[in-house]
């Protein structure tokens, strides 16, 4: 078991019952899906490209990577409907956890002139969504097998039933957001 999977039976679920009032463990906010998803806009003149970003991010996530097509043609970029344009992984359970115990103490420590996450990226229903500019913080990516430094948007998606529940969870666990 991940030390953040732990932590968070051990210690975010009582502090989250006193904070929110709530005897119900089931009407607690808990962590849901983890999506990392990456659009790599070069794919529409050499496809090849895909396969390296699938590798990437199936090293960073833990779990295989699927390629992403594009849903509507947009003639401007020479893209058709149906071409391969990124990649993305869906995470859940013990990869979720594992995945998030690397992000939160080893990648963001790791981003250059970090001063925390900002808080608007919360949807309103207590998903947080942030984007990472460059693949190089994860530990797994060797910085010399990398042809190209491309970012990915990370997706936490949460029981909360508002952005208040989903901030709470996300602080209590160790995400590091922006002081007001």
């Amino acid at each position: 078991m991940s030390y953040l999977k732990e932590r968070y039976k051990n210690e975010v679920i009582p502090s989250l019952e006193k904070s929110l009032g709530s005897k119900n463990p089931m009407r607690l906010p808990k962590i849901e899906k983890v999506v990392i998803n990456r659009c790599i806009s070069e794919a529409v003149q050499n496809p090849k490209i895909l396969n390296a970003a699938v590798d990437e991010l199936t090293e960073i996530a833990g779990q295989k990577a699927v390629l992403t097509k594009a849903k509507k043609a947009i003639a401007n970029f020479k893209l058709r409907e149906g071409m391969p344009i990124g990649t993305r992984v869906t995470l859940r359970r013990e990869k979720m956890w594992a995945f998030l115990d690397r992000l939160i103490v080893l990648a963001l420590p790791q981003v250059r002139d970090f001063r925390g996450l900002p808080a608007k990226g919360f949807d309103g229903r207590g998903n947080y969504n942030m984007g990472l500019k460059e693949q190089i913080v994860f530990p797994e990516i060797s910085y010399d097998k990398v042809d190209k430094v491309r970012g990915m948007n990370i997706t936490i998606c949460t029981s909360g039933q508002n952005d208040d529940e989903g901030r709470m969870l996300l602080e209590a666990l160790g995400m590091p957001f922006k002081k007001k």
